[in-house]
């Protein structure tokens, strides 16, 4: 995949192979020094990629064969990442590890068998465009009177007006996306902070602005399972690349949901609502707005373009939130996804073959 979220992974992958990591340490004047790994002595060279990562690269016998990490990430804050390269072989005189493994954070992520390498091979590489031209793209749409979509990219947010505060559902992907976002919500309703931020779920892409959201004062709500796991990750500073979280200094503020829980101030109501047994997510959000009949959601339902053909297989996303919407009898008009277009709710029965309740 090609996006700005990607390009720190990236850089962080090209530099740590057993070639690129000796170029960047020459590059980064590197401090030699020696270490003992499993009773062996090995060579070191520890130097930092300003703004991308820090690295200790272990060298045995003159060939890379552990490299130590450290990288920026939106949300964890930084983690650590540990490559292994074995198994050296020749290759047409040149020599490269037949084994590969990686853990990030002390969780295995790669494990990548080499068959085979050619050296020097000609290679067209360029930008994507996703990347060369990318911009953050804020698109608004009044969705109700003081409910606004909020559109432009991959991920979507939907901004709610409370009486004395803005709730906003959702601050995907990174710092850039959610501070644009948060910008455009302030101007939206001015004089009224954003208190809440209602997360869908965890999962890296949908939840990497929240440490954006807690620079900004905004209290986190999340479903119950998620809380420690964001108190621990909001906990760690960013020293790479300072995030706005750690250069505001700000503490976490974390509301978790069970099954269900309202925010309601008078002039509004805001459901919140467990989704259950989701193939995708243990712990998925779905808001719902009962005088609008508005269901906000995340992954469970995506809408397709206009005047597309339902699917020709089920999608069990689909069908669990139909599930869902059935067990909680909510009556709803339109759905505002965080992926694709606002659609009626007949386009998610449509989607699993049958008809909305009446």
């Amino acid at each position: 995949m090609a996006g700005p979220r990607f390009v720190v992974d990236r850089f962080h992958a090209l530099w740590i192979t057993p070639y690129g990591v000796l170029r960047s340490a020459i590059r980064k004047d590197a401090k030699a020094g020696t270490r003992n790994v499993d009773g062996k002595p090995m060579t070191t060279l520890t130097f930092t990629e300003p703004g991308q990562f820090r690295a200790v690269a272990y060298l045995d016998e003159g060939r890379v064969v552990r490299v130590e990490s450290r990288i920026p990430d939106p949300v964890l804050g930084e983690t650590d990442v540990v490559t292994s390269y074995g198994g050296y072989a020749d290759f047409g005189g040149f020599a490269f590890p037949t084994r590969i493994k990686q853990a990030q954070g002390g969780h295995p992520t790669l494990d990548l068998s080499v068959r085979d390498v050619g050296p020097n091979a000609p290679a067209d590489i360029s930008l994507p465009d996703a990347v060369r031209t990318a911009t953050e793209v804020v698109k608004i749409d009044k969705a109700a009177d003081g409910v606004w979509f909020i559109a432009g990219g991959s991920h979507n947010s939907v901004a709610i007006e409370m009486k004395d505060y803005m709730v906003l559902v959702e601050t995907p992907l990174n710092d850039e996306r959610t501070l644009r976002v948060i910008e455009q919500v302030k101007q939206l309703v001015p004089g009224k902070p954003i208190r809440y931020v209602i997360n869908s779920h965890s999962h890296f892409d949908h939840s990497g602005g929240l440490r954006a959201a807690v620079g900004e004062g905004a209290t986190i709500i999340t479903q119950a399972q998620n809380k420690t796991y964001f108190e621990r990750a909001f906990a760690t500073p960013t020293t790479i690349a300072p995030d706005h979280l750690t250069q505001s200094g700000k503490k976490a503020r974390i509301i978790a949901v069970d099954e269900k829980m309202v925010l309601r101030d008078g002039a509004r109501t805001v459901e919140l609502y467990h989704v259950a047994d989701s193939h995708h997510s243990d712990t998925f959000l779905m808001a719902y707005l009962p005088k609008e009949k508005l269901l906000i959601e995340a992954d469970s339902f995506t809408p397709g373009p206009p005047n597309s053909p339902p699917p020709t297989q089920l999608n069990p996303s689909n069908t669990n939130l139909v599930d869902n919407l059935d067990r909680l009898e909510l009556p709803i008009d339109r759905i505002l996804p965080l992926h694709g277009r606002v659609v009626p709710l007949s386009d998610l029965y449509t989607a699993v073959g049958t008809k909305p309740p009446q």
